[in-house]
């Protein structure tokens, strides 16, 4: 098994609109050369709702991982590398209201979920899919 190195982040991964998100994860997974994202935002607010908005097509949470570059004193992420995976990646309801009470928990959950399976794949030496790769 390759040694895997985690760093946790502070700021929002992906999302234009990622500064609205009161919840952002942002995890750097970095095994030899090869560098991985796995970004999750949710609990979007506008200053002009007072409720929480979709980030997409009812969907109030995501996490999304990419291949990571570095730029000049950065790691981040490049965003026409998206890479597959297998856990579940969203939540999702008609309505805000529908929305379980600890749904941060569940978000977190899921973010936490893609890091292992992620960690998992570079850990083994797995070939990583990109999302629009044949």
């Amino acid at each position: 098994m390759k040694v895997v190195k985690r760093t946790e982040r502070g700021w929002a991964g992906h999302f234009i609109c990622a500064h609205y998100c009161r919840f952002r994860r942002n995890t750097l997974l970095t095994c030899g050369r090869t560098k991985v994202i796995i970004s999750s935002v949710g609990a979007m607010y506008t200053k002009e709702e007072s409720a929480i908005q979709t980030i997409g097509c009812e969907r109030y949470y995501e996490t999304m991982v990419f291949l990571a570059e570095k730029e000049g004193p950065y790691i981040d992420i490049a965003v026409t590398k998206e890479l597959k995976f297998d856990s579940p990646w969203s939540i999702n309801a008609k309505k805000w209201q529908d929305l379980p009470d600890d749904v941060d928990n569940k978000a977190n959950n899921i973010h936490e979920a893609v890091v292992a399976e992620m960690t998992g794949k570079l850990g083994r030496g797995e070939k990583l899919k990109r999302i629009w790769e044949d």
